[in-house]
C-alpha cells in the first residue's frame, strides 16, 4: 500500500477551486499511486469538492490509501471498484455511487492510466542470430498475441468503457434533470502520434469525438449535459517515470515532463472556466520553457484545437449514373 505524494501542492487557490467546489465528483482511473488520476482525485478533494468517488479496477491498494487520506482532510471520499468494460459491474455501481454521494455526480472525469510497453506496428521482430525458424515463429508469434492482448486492453478501457461511463451518467442526469459535466483525458499523441504505442493513439483519437457524438444524441438536453476533451503531452507518472530524464522521448513538445501536481493546477483551470467556453471543446496542454524560472522551468498555457474537415471529389474517378 502506498500514498507518496506531497499532498500540499494540490491545494489551488480560489479562482481555481470554482471548477469543484460544492461539487458531486467521480474519477475513473484514480487509484495508481503517483498517477494522473490521483492528483485530479486529490485536487478536486482538497479544494472544496462535496464528495469524491475513487475508481479503480485493480489497483485496490493505492486507491484503498488515497480514500484514507482524504477521508482524513475531511472529505466524503469513497472507493469505487469496478471493471469499466464489463457492463454488468459498471451498471451495479449506480446506486453505490448515487447513495454514497447524496445524488447523481455532477462533474464526471473520464481517465484511464492504461498503456503499451511499447511495440513496432506493421512490423515483425527483428531477427536473432543462428535463430531456428521454429524458435522464431514462436517468439513472434508470442509477441504478436502479448502485444495486441495489451492494445485491445487499452481500446476497451478509452472508447468501450468512455462510452458507457457516459451513457450510465448521462442517462441519469438527464432523468433527473440535473447539470453534469464529463471531462474526458486524453494526449497529444491522439493528433501527433508517437512511435510504439498505436492503440493508445487510436483510443485517445477515439476519445476526441465523444463530446460531438453525445452532443448529437443528447438534441435538446444537450444544454443540461456538457463534455470537453483534454490532451495532455508526458506527464511524470508510474508509467512514464522510465522515461523522465530521456528528452528523445518527450522532447519534441516540452522541455521537460509535467508533474502530476503542475498537470492537475492546469486541469483546475480550465474546469474552472464557464460552460459555454468548454463545451464541446477540445483542449490542448501547451508546455514552454520559462528561463526566469531556471533551466528547468516552464510555463503552461492552454490551445483549443479545432479540426478542419475538407471534403473534395476524387477527379481521377469518374462519377456513375444509374437509371
Amino acid at each position: 500500500m502506498a500514498f507518496t505524494v506531497d499532498s500540499s501542492k494540490f491545494k489551488f487557490s480560489s479562482d481555481l477551486a470554482a471548477g469543484v467546489k460544492g461539487k458531486r465528483v467521480l474519477i475513473s482511473g484514480a487509484g495508481k499511486d503517483g498517477g494522473l488520476g490521483q492528483s485530479f482525485a486529490l485536487a478536486a478533494g482538497l479544494n472544496g469538492a462535496e464528495s469524491v468517488a475513487v475508481h479503480f479496477h485493480s489497483s485496490y491498494d493505492d486507491g484503498l490509501d488515497l480514500v484514507d487520506f482524504l477521508k482524513g482532510q475531511g472529505v466524503n471520499a469513497f472507493p469505487l471498484q469496478a471493471d469499466v468494460t464489463n457492463m454488468g459491474d459498471l451498471w451495479a455501481t449506480r446506486t453505490y455511487v448515487i447513495d454514497k454521494m447524496g445524488g447523481i455526480p455532477n462533474l464526471v472525469i473520464c481517465n484511464s492510466g492504461l498503456s503499451e510497453k511499447g511495440y513496432s506496428f506493421g512490423r515483425s521482430l527483428r531477427e536473432v542470430e543462428g535463430e531456428s525458424v521454429a524458435m522464431r515463429r514462436a517468439r513472434v508469434r508470442q509477441a504478436f498475441i502479448g502485444n495486441l492482448a495489451e492494445t485491445r486492453a487499452v481500446l476497451d478501457t478509452k472508447i468501450d468503457g468512455f462510452m458507457a461511463m457516459t451513457h450510465l451518467w448521462s442517462g441519469e442526469a438527464v432523468y433527473a434533470n440535473e447539470p453534469l459535466q464529463i471531462v474526458y483525458i486524453s494526449s497529444r499523441q491522439s493528433i501527433d502520434p508517437g512511435a510504439s504505442v498505436p492503440g493508445y493513439a487510436v483510443a485517445n483519437w477515439a476519445v476526441l469525438q465523444l463530446p460531438q457524438v453525445l452532443a448529437v444524441n443528447l438534441g435538446k438536453a444537450a444544454s443540461l449535459v456538457t463534455a470537453y476533451s483534454v490532451m495532455y503531452p508526458f506527464v511524470r507518472t508510474g508509467m512514464t517515470n522510465e522515461y523522465a530524464e530521456n528528452p528523445k522521448v518527450f522532447g519534441r513538445w516540452q522541455p521537460r515532463m509535467l508533474e502530476t501536481f503542475e498537470a492537475a493546477e492546469a486541469f483546475m483551470q480550465l474546469l474552472a472556466q464557464p460552460h459555454d467556453v468548454t463545451s464541446g471543446g477540445m483542449f490542448e496542454v501547451m508546455v514552454e520553457s520559462e528561463p526566469a524560472k531556471g533551466e528547468k522551468g516552464v510555463k503552461v498555457t492552454w490551445q483549443q484545437v479545432k479540426m478542419n474537415v475538407s471534403e473534395e471529389p476524387l477527379g481521377t474517378v469518374s462519377p456513375l449514373t444509374f437509371g
